[in-house]
């Protein structure tokens, strides 16, 4: 592989300086060069324009195990172990994520607060979908303004099933992203509904749109993020895969970046280690061909 790594770089650097580095004669690079290539050395130079290409597609937030499942999905032959040393020797790396808590729940309230029925119960085998929903708010900066985002997402699926966007954060909000949430799904009664306590989601209104319905409101402990670590996840997710890649000028050009993140990528085409590896709309279109 010294020798690919010579050809790959013999318009940026002199041959017999990368000889010398790398420890081999330049009549043995230039020899070899000769040569037909092995079968496995073409298998190779395939295999890692296809890495580069799902490595790029994912904002490069793929590390080897997604690329090896997408590769694997194309019905390319590659072992986990072959797909690691070919990113190795690209340098292709999936970017380190950078830790950012967002606080926008308003807890100081005297509305009620509903029991924790989930009690962080989140592992989706044996969860049916449309049987429990999480739902969070965060915010989303951009150069005119802090635009606000409510996501409900299916706790079987990982599926974000519902989202709204607003410029504040009152209760209409979360309840944009509800009603879509019900009017795409239409649960059966007895869906578990899990929040923060959130002025927005114990609010009257939004506590009367659950019951309408037939939802069981769950909300987490005070002030413990894990108790809705499901949504906490998406919303970091989202910042390292999408928020942090952008600087966007107006939110309406927000708006058009989470959509298209939400509905082409995170949904239908993401690859989720929870799920298997596999897309919430692929894992929904297995758990319907299993039933």
């Amino acid at each position: 592989m010294r020798y690919a790594v010579i050809t790959r770089h013999r318009d940026e650097f002199r041959v017999r300086l990368m000889c010398r580095v790398l420890e081999v004669s330049p009549a043995g690079y230039y020899a070899a060069r000769q040569r037909p290539s092995s079968w496995h050395a073409l298998i190779d130079e395939v295999l890692m324009a296809r890495v580069r290409i799902i490595h790029a597609a994912s904002g490069e937030t793929y590390g080897a195990p997604r690329v090896h499942q997408e590769l694997q999905a194309e019905g390319l032959p590659a072992s986990p172990k072959r797909v690691a040393r070919l990113m190795r020797e690209e340098g292709l790396v999936a970017r380190p994520r950078k830790a950012r808590r967002i606080c926008t729940t308003d807890s100081d309230h005297a509305h009620p607060i509903a029991p924790n029925l989930l009690v962080r119960q989140f592992d989706v085998n044996g969860v049916a979908v449309d049987r429990v929903w999480v739902a969070d708010i965060t915010y989303i900066p951009t150069r005119e303004g802090v635009l606000y985002l409510a996501i409900v997402l299916d706790l079987g699926s990982r599926r974000c099933v519902g989202w709204a966007m607003r410029d504040t954060m009152e209760v209409e909000l979360a309840l944009s992203a509800l009603r879509m949430a019900r009017d795409a799904r239409h649960p059966a009664p007895g869906l578990i509904h899990h929040s923060d306590r959130g002025s927005q989601y114990a609010s009257g209104a939004y506590r009367d749109e659950l019951a309408a319905h037939g939802m069981v409101a769950s909300m987490s402990a005070k002030g413990d993020c894990y108790d809705n670590a499901v949504a906490e996840s998406f919303f970091s997710t989202l910042e390292f895969e999408l928020l942090m890649q952008h600087d966007w000028h107006s939110k309406e050009e927000a708006r058009r970046g989470i959509f298209r993140y939400i509905e082409t990528w995170y949904n239908r085409k993401r690859r989720h280690s929870t799920l298997g590896y596999v897309s919430p709309a692929e894992y929904e279109a297995q758990l319907s061909e299993a039933a």
